[in-house]
């Protein structure tokens, strides 16, 4: 008997263009102005002394964001670029810049399954917290 379900979000639940075509290019657009704004935040200045531990000395700030749209030029997945892709997504989320994409059958599916008592399970590459920002505000 089926007890849980494990899906992913790009191309399965989600269209894979939102992630390539919106998100990357937005994080990529606001990456500057964010981290100028927010740069003595502790989320945000956690993330500016992980990029410095990645690349092994100290960066000021302009260097750090330099940094940091290089790995996202270069498709990288380092952690606090990750971190900070989502509180710029959540920013972008919560002041209306787009919405998050769930394909009409996907979210019918999913709320059947759950309806049916199956555990609901993602299995992706983005950060849980990208992931629940995705889910979370979908029209």
């Amino acid at each position: 008997m089926i007890q849980a379900i494990l899906t992913d979000i790009e191309g399965t639940t989600s269209s894979i263009s939102f992630v390539k075509d919106v998100l990357f290019p937005y994080a990529r657009e606001h990456m500057r102005d964010f981290v100028q704004t927010h740069a003595d935040e502790v989320p945000v200045r956690q993330a500016l002394d992980d990029v410095d531990n990645a690349v092994g000395h100290l960066l000021n700030t302009e260097d750090a964001i330099d940094q940091l749209i290089m790995w996202i030029d270069q498709d990288r997945k380092i952690t606090p670029l990750k971190a900070l892709q989502g509180l710029i997504w959540e920013a972008g989320y919560r002041d209306g810049d787009f919405h998050g994409h769930v394909y009409p059958d996907a979210v019918d599916r999913l709320r059947r399954w759950q309806a049916d008592g199956l555990r609901l399970y993602v299995y992706s590459s983005g950060s849980v917290y990208a992931q629940k920002l995705l889910f979370g505000h979908t029209a």
